[in-house]
């Protein structure tokens, strides 16, 4: 069953499920077995063997802990009890009323949201968590959905990082580029060099970004993402309360009345600034010297995540020991903090935890290396190369859940065939595959980041996935216009020219209607 057409069968029917049941786990349950089934020829005692052998694995590698899983799994759990110490410290109620009197519309919520997304480019997990505990006090107080606040942070946290050099993406990425560069023995250009000139030829990342901006200036809201934005401004109600939302505290925890801007944003600082200062420690002690890209290249993320959040929660602990100190709240709601802290977090480790497990099972089906097959043995003219890779991408991150897995497994394909075709048109092939991978990756309700996205906004998951397809798909359509005039014109200027009008120009369009509803 590896490497055929059977093997694209577990993704989708996990994928199909999920969109039509809402129910997250279930759907992942009948993924993970259906995987198993095929791997082991639908041997009963042997697929409970596999699935067992796929769940220890997400906790143990190699004789040893599997510490990228497990960080980020400590992680997700301690940014639960930093969020709790924060609401009760009373940093949260703060900083929304400090926000409330600076940013005083629905548009300049968003747009701050989408800011925030953007400059935090160091990692795609760190920047979706990061974002929504700083950006959803503000979006709260201005009625927008939390569907709306997860589209935002999933759109611009992998778009941005995988254009960013300076990053955990863009570091793993050059890499692969530097060695397909020395199979070929290209010597035009090095991996850094080939990595910049590839950012504007990444068409998706661009038509994504300008919507987000489209949707926040214009209320560009239409189909589910309407209903949500619809409910949150006429009711009040952010999301449905019926569904389950990851990253969501008790409303009835205690509350520091003296609380300030401070007790929220000082756990932040230490977030950003123990997460950076570890990668770039882990970085050096790996490479030997500071050299900022191979420092960035061979930067320990998920360690970095795990001590940076350690030393934001000491932040916040002493920050909430002082609002005890001031009597703004009672030194027993520690013990409130941790639990609730730890609760709330729950529903998105188990998600992660089922996904990791699918995700493992249908790379040993080789369901990457089937989907990539068909774009080796296809018979196409070399113009069309860029927007072939950028839809096989797609819908290899799509039905794996991954888009780092796409890279690896297309980058290298996407060299071959532009060594044996056209040299030319290896730097707009290897852009395209980045673009897919990351246009599969925010369309999969399977993948990682956007389950990260929806638990950093407080959003049900499958609102999320099902209120963003709409918008990617729209970037998708614009990014496959501007790959096929780059590919047969040659200019990449062209192609990013047909994207921004074909953004623009359905804003514009769609936008008139609901544009009072912004501002």
């Amino acid at each position: 069953m590896e490497n055929t057409i059977y093997s694209i069968i577990p993704p989708l029917l996990a994928i199909l499920m999920v969109i039509l049941t809402r129910r997250v786990l279930l759907s992942l349950g009948v993924g993970i077995i259906a995987s198993a089934l095929l791997i082991t020829n639908f041997s009963i005692t042997g697929t409970a063997a596999k699935i067992w052998e796929a769940v220890k694995g997400i906790f143990v590698a190699d004789g040893g802990l599997n510490t990228w899983n497990v960080y980020i799994i400590f992680f997700l759990l301690i940014l639960g009890v930093i969020t709790a110490f924060v609401n009760i410290s009373g940093g949260s109620r703060a900083f929304g009323e400090w926000a409330m009197k600076r940013v005083k519309t629905r548009r300049g919520a968003q747009l701050l949201a989408a800011v925030l997304g953007i400059i935090i480019f160091i990692d795609d997990y760190f920047n979706a968590l990061a974002v929504g505990q700083v950006a959803r006090p503000i979006t709260d107080r201005h009625k927008i959905s939390r569907a709306k606040l997860a589209y935002i942070i999933d759109s611009t946290s992998a778009p941005v990082c995988v254009v960013s050099p300076v990053s955990s993406w863009g570091a793993y990425i050059i890499g692969i580029i530097g060695s397909i560069l020395a199979t070929h023995s290209i010597t035009e250009y090095t991996a850094f060099s080939a990595f910049i000139q590839m950012i504007p030829m990444n068409l998706y990342v661009w038509a994504a970004l300008l919507l987000v901006l489209v949707v926040a200036f214009k209320g560009f809201d239409f189909g589910k993402m309407k209903e949500h934005e619809d409910r949150a401004i006429t009711t009040g109600n952010l999301y449905d309360p019926d569904k389950e939302i990851p990253g969501e505290l008790k409303n009835d925890l205690p509350v520091s009345s003296k609380g300030t801007v401070g007790d929220l944003a000082w756990p932040i600082i230490a977030l950003v600034a123990g997460t950076v200062g570890m990668m770039l420690w882990t970085g050096y002690k790996a490479v030997g010297a500071f050299d900022i890209i191979p420092v960035f290249e061979n930067t320990d993320v998920t360690k970095s995540l795990l001590y940076g959040s350690l030393f934001a929660l000491a932040i916040a602990l002493i920050l909430f020991f002082r609002q005890v100190s001031l009597k703004g709240v009672e030194g027993s709601a520690v013990g409130t903090a941790v639990v609730e802290g730890i609760k709330s977090m729950l529903p998105a480790v188990y998600i992660l935890i089922f996904a990791w497990a699918i995700v493992t099972l249908i790379d040993e089906l080789q369901t990457g290396t089937y989907l990539a097959g068909l774009v080796e043995k296809s018979n196409m003219p070399v113009e069309l190369l860029p927007v072939l890779l950028f839809l096989v991408a797609g819908i290899m991150a799509f039905s794996t859940g991954t888009s780092w897995g796409s890279f690896g497994i297309l980058l290298p394909i996407a060299g071959e065939i532009a060594a044996a075709t056209d040299v030319s048109v290896l730097l707009p092939a290897m852009a395209a595959v980045l673009a897919g991978a990351v246009l599969g990756d925010h369309c999969s309700p399977i993948s990682d980041t956007t389950i990260l996205s929806s638990t950093g906004a407080g959003s049900n998951h499958i609102d999320h996935v099902l209120t963003q397809l709409p918008y990617a798909l729209i970037g998708a359509l614009a990014a496959s216009i501007g790959y096929l005039v780059l590919g047969f014109t040659g200019s990449t200027l062209l192609g990013l020219i047909v994207v921004v009008v074909i953004i623009v120009g359905l804003g514009l369009l769609k936008g008139k209607k609901t544009e009072s509803a912004v501002s």
